[in-house]
């Protein structure tokens, strides 16, 4: 949260905290119009449409148990022995299918959170392994999530340092996101901080206070056109991310652009998905503006962009493409949660939002792309391990049951038996759990 000044008139959005002073404000919805219950209410509905996950154990189980009887049924009846009735079923065990496969989905839960990864949803270990389109919010995803300072405008009147340091000087006492990265870019520069005075927060100016003497106002393009059409031709032209304009005494000193840079290994990332996950399709998608949202999929190598896009949208968005493909959605914020309980697979980045992480079937707690990779890796490892304990204990368990049913396994040496194939498939699902030589083959560097 940050300070926002309001005025007569202004909006004041539901779950906003006053901090001083009296405020009076007139209720124009009901609680089940606002914003976030809508947020909720669609979130429900992607969660009732989302497909259900048939397990594997559940398919091969309903044509293994008739397979089992049938194979008893004809030995009785063949050799008119009872005990090789008896031995077939000892021997028959369904252990690789309920408890095997149950043994390596665990396993690569637990793997999955000693890299930092929390599953949610186990299905999603089964599902994620079949998605042919990633779809990426913007945002905290493939950026950092945090503005940085990019571009410095300085009037010819005004030396960029000088302005720089008023304008840190000032930011450090506000809790605004563009306030860090004006005081990093400060810092980083050797650009010394002063103290700054009457700092002070008014309706529909911006930041102020006074700063070696000087007034040091901190507001925006618009408002300051707003104050003062005269400034226009001052101004340079709009570019792509954030911006605020710092005015000195009253006059316009330099206009501040701040980005969120993309992630270091964003693009290689966006590059290792197509050839080594089979995906044949990447999206991003954002609420931003176009012209921002462009320049980021131009940097990390991504075609297909969607911008300007509502929670609403982004639900619309995935359900269509779900429709055509399973789809993995990746975002971090309340506003991508609707759309993370629609797609096939909902990947929510960090763990400070908790509506992305209760609307996602798995969560990254220090939101890198690597544990992606990784996630998928668990994921087609776990779906490996599991098809080798259910197929191989079934394949010993029927070998095993023709075996008694000829009469060359008694009912003793059946149980023995039994009980190693139920030993080896859980020994073989254990090792869902253990973490590989090289878990991952896509290397950030």
């Amino acid at each position: 949260p940050f300070l926002l000044a309001k005025s007569v008139g202004s909006v004041v959005l539901s779950g906003a905290v006053n901090r001083d002073g009296a405020l009076t404000v007139q209720v124009e919805k009901a609680v089940a119009d606002s914003r976030y219950a809508k947020l909720m209410r669609v979130m429900r509905e992607a969660e009732e449409k989302r497909p259900a996950m048939r397990r594997l154990g559940d398919r091969l189980g309903a044509i293994y148990t008739p397979v089992a009887v049938a194979i008893a049924l004809l030995a009785w009846f063949a050799s008119s022995d009872p005990q090789r009735f008896l031995a077939v079923l000892v021997v028959a065990t369904p252990c690789p299918l309920l408890i095997g496969i149950p043994v390596a989905i665990i396993g690569a839960i637990s793997l999955a959170a000693r890299r930092g990864i929390v599953i949610k949803d186990p299905a999603i270990l089964e599902a994620i392994t079949g998605c042919r389109t990633a779809i990426f919010d913007k945002t905290g995803t493939l950026t950092y999530g945090k503005p940085k300072l990019v571009e410095v405008l300085p009037s010819p009147d005004f030396n960029a340092d000088e302005v720089l340091g008023k304008l840190a000087s000032l930011e450090r006492y506000s809790r605004h996101p563009l306030a860090e990265a004006a005081v990093k870019a400060a810092q980083e520069r050797g650009v010394a901080l002063s103290d700054a005075a009457e700092v002070r927060e008014l309706p529909g100016k911006g930041l102020q206070g006074v700063i070696k003497g000087d007034a040091v106002e901190v507001t925006s393009r618009k408002k300051l056109l707003a104050d003062d059409p005269s400034a226009a031709p001052l101004l340079p032209e709009q570019g792509a991310g954030l911006e605020c304009v710092v005015l000195i005494a009253g006059r316009y000193a330099a206009t501040f652009r701040y980005r969120d840079e993309p992630r270091a290994e964003s693009r290689d990332f966006i590059q290792h998905l197509r050839p080594r996950h089979a995906f044949e399709r990447v999206l991003l998608v954002s609420g931003d503006r176009e012209r921002e949202v462009r320049a980021l999929a131009d940097q990390v190598g991504i075609s297909e962009v969607h911008a300007g896009q509502s929670p609403e949208e982004k639900l619309s968005l995935v359900r269509r493409e779900t429709a055509l493909a399973p789809t993995v959605f990746m975002g971090d914020g309340i506003n991508d949660a609707p759309a993370l309980a629609a797609a096939t697979v909902g990947v929510a980045f960090g763990k400070s939002n908790d509506a992305p992480a209760e609307a996602a079937g798995a969560v990254i707690l220090d939101s890198s792309l690597q544990r992606v990779d990784e996630l998928l890796h668990i994921g087609a490892r776990m779906r490996r391990i599991a098809l080798q304990t259910a197929i191989g204990g079934m394949a010993l368990s029927i070998v095993a049951m023709f075996v008694a049913a000829a009469g060359h396994l008694p009912p003793v040496a059946g149980a023995v038996t039994q009980e190693l194939i139920d030993v080896l498939a859980v020994l073989n699902a254990l090792r869902a759990s253990l973490a590989p030589r090289k878990l991952t083959d896509y290397d950030p560097a």
